[in-house]
């Protein structure tokens, strides 16, 4: 089998449909969950918590080539040149990871239960007596 024959064979399977399917799906519900969590979870969870902003928060490595610190914001030690390590930044992301996180997880939660089928208690008293009684009578 050629090299295209094989890629053809290949490209033209099931599994790859349904994986470019997954993808373009995956990147609309990543809009809905990043919309869900920006606007619907962060605005309450802002105001609860006295909107807690780290993005300010960063550290001097080196000052500026054009001014010296110590600088009023951000903005101003990347204007004046300094290398500048951007923690609190950093910290948003990882506080804006477990929000999507744990948004996602209660999501697939409650798909999974729905997804999954109602599992019966088993058999009742009378059926299970029949099957006695059917087991016996072939004995």
């Amino acid at each position: 089998m050629s090299l295209k024959e094989e890629f053809k064979k290949f490209a033209l399977r099931g599994n790859v449909a349904d994986l470019a399917v997954g993808v373009i799906i995956g990147a609309s519900f990543g809009a809905i969950v990043k919309s869900l969590v920006e606007d619907i979870i962060m605005p309450p969870l802002g105001f609860v918590l006295g909107n807690v902003d780290f993005s300010h928060l960063y550290f001097i490595l080196k000052q500026g080539a054009k001014a010296a610190g110590p600088y009023a914001t951000m903005a101003d030690a990347e204007a004046a040149g300094a290398v500048i390590i951007k923690y609190g930044a950093f910290t948003n992301t990882v506080i804006s990871f477990l929000i999507v996180s744990f948004t996602i997880f209660l999501l697939i939660r409650q798909i999974n239960k729905l997804k999954d089928p109602v599992v019966a208690a088993g058999p009742s008293a009378e059926v299970k007596l029949l099957t006695e009684i059917r087991d016996s009578l072939k004995k």
